[in-house]
């Protein structure tokens, strides 16, 4: 089948899943064109077909989410949003899609819907919407805010596949959950431990790193200032794909922001994790919720000594718990990943997506 899987620009997670189904549904004789923005793009079309948009992006600062910026940005880039929704109208009727995927991107998802094509969401933030979860009682106004943002972004499903490393009961008969997507590299990654912790921030977090300065007997490995330095008990690297997942593999635990795929790829490596969710952001915050239910690692509410020193006192019982996760992965380091989900997209396109056109026309927004 023709495919547009349309993929959010924003942060990494989302073109790295992307990049592990399009592989298999280009093994299964599909045929895909991504469209995406920002650093989706710049990840997709060094190996996929791949056409550039213009899309929404949220701007932060010290790990906070600044409403006023990403507002301020995002009305100003209003042009260009238009002038690419006039684009993917071409680029619809030139592909013709039989099918249309989107990875938290609304435009395409808005066109499936007019067009009346097959639409499926695939991505983490569908669980927030379809799926039962407890979450904070201090966050009911964020969770209800998240859920009508999501409802905004991909406002119509007609089949809507979830990853999501805590499950609970959904919410209708078109959602279905699976564990969270990992990249093929990081399954073919042999974890150890070498001594150091890798740090993670998305934009730069200078509170964190003043807090981990005070623990001089520690070592850090610090991503996302972009830059390669030494500052003390400090090593500041720019960002490589390859030189990332060897650090990962050796740490002996991640402090990092709460972003969903990181956090499941340090769980799949049964990696401590000390999660300092973005101010702003309840997916976040959600995220960090869920780890300490596990008993995986911490939720950092203050990027603070006392909190950096309990959460290190806590490793060994966090390893501990950490030992018996698998979630549904195979227990062969050389087996496939992901295969849950990818059986239930071979099932939805199976026969010319007989069984997702049945899921369309019953479609509960019908």
């Amino acid at each position: 089948m023709r495919i547009i899987y349309a993929v959010s620009g924003e942060g990494s997670g989302h073109s790295s899943r992307a990049k592990e189904m399009a592989t298999h549904l280009l093994g299964a004789g599909h045929e895909i064109l991504f469209v995406s923005y920002d650093r989706g793009y710049a990840v997709l079309h060094k190996q996929f077909p791949c056409r550039r948009i213009d899309g929404l992006r949220i701007i932060s600062k010290d790990n906070k989410v600044s409403m006023l910026r990403t507002v301020i940005y995002n009305l100003r880039m209003l042009p260009a949003y238009y002038r690419s929704l006039q684009k993917l109208r071409r680029i619809f009727d030139e592909f013709q899609p039989e099918v249309v995927i989107s990875d938290f991107e609304p435009m395409c998802a808005r066109l499936a819907t007019a067009r009346d094509l097959p639409l499926i969401s695939l991505d983490n933030q569908h669980r927030m919407r379809f799926m039962e979860y407890d979450s904070p009682a201090r966050l009911r106004r964020d969770r209800w805010v998240t859920e009508q943002v999501i409802r905004a972004m991909v406002p119509k499903p007609d089949v809507a596949l979830a990853t999501t490393f805590l499950q609970g009961p959904v919410k209708n008969s078109h959602t279905f959950l699976f564990p969270p997507i990992l990249r093929s590299e990081v399954g073919r990654l042999r974890p150890s431990n070498q001594g150091y912790h890798l740090v993670y921030v998305t934009s730069e977090y200078d509170t964190l790193i003043e807090t981990l300065r005070e623990f001089p007997e520690q070592r850090f490995v610090v991503y996302g200032y972009n830059r390669n330095e030494s500052r003390g008990n400090l090593n500041l690297r720019e960002f490589s794909t390859t030189g990332f997942l060897d650090d990962l593999a050796g740490c002996e635990s991640v402090i990092a922001t709460a972003g969903f795929t990181l956090m499941s790829e340090a769980m799949f490596l049964q990696k401590p994790y000390l999660a300092f969710p973005m101010g702003g952001q309840f997916e976040q915050q959600l995220n960090a919720h869920c780890l300490e239910q596990l008993g995986f690692g911490l939720y950092g509410k203050r990027a603070d000594r006392a909190t950096v020193e309990h959460f290190f006192e806590e490793l060994a019982q966090y390893r501990a718990a950490l030992s018996g996760y698998s979630d549904g992965y195979s227990n062969n380091p050389d087996a496939p990943l992901n295969l849950q989900i990818c059986a239930k997209l071979d099932d939805l396109l199976a026969n010319d997506g007989a069984l997702l056109r049945r899921f369309q026309q019953a479609s509960q927004y019908a």
